[in-house]
């Protein structure tokens, strides 16, 4: 699904399938030089987008094919920063409540350690 319904720079992130157990999905994100900022460290925006797009593939996975949906919601929290030397971070992407028309999740993004560098909780309305 990454190739056929995300856009060329989504994709560009290099997210990869490590897990599908729905209600959860696991995508590893590799850090790339180019998702760095001039302070060392892994940009906000890249860790929401591939935040965002475990999401629509955990729903996906729930529901046992893609189905349209829109992000009504993602609130982030940045718990600490994600150095440039960092060989790649754990995107793990729960369903909490399926719904008809409305969705809720949680995202946790971890280190290789497992330490948590960044949660969100979204809401995703069905179309």
């Amino acid at each position: 699904m990454l190739e056929q319904l995300f856009a060329p720079w989504v994709q560009a992130l290099g997210l990869q399938a490590w897990a599908v157990q729905p209600p959860e999905i696991v995508l590893r994100l590799p850090v790339q030089a180019d998702t760095v900022h001039g302070g060392g460290v892994v940009c906000g925006q890249t860790l929401m987008a591939a935040a965002d797009t475990a999401m629509v593939l955990a729903i996906s996975a729930q529901l046992g094919q893609f189905q349209p949906m829109t992000t009504v919601q993602l609130n982030s929290s940045f718990l600490r920063p994600v150095p440039a030397n960092t060989s790649h971070l754990d995107v793990t992407a729960t369903v909490l409540r399926p719904g008809r028309q409305i969705v809720f999740g949680r995202i946790d993004i971890t280190l290789p350690d497992g330490k948590l560098a960044m949660q969100a909780t979204t809401t995703y309305a069905m179309l």
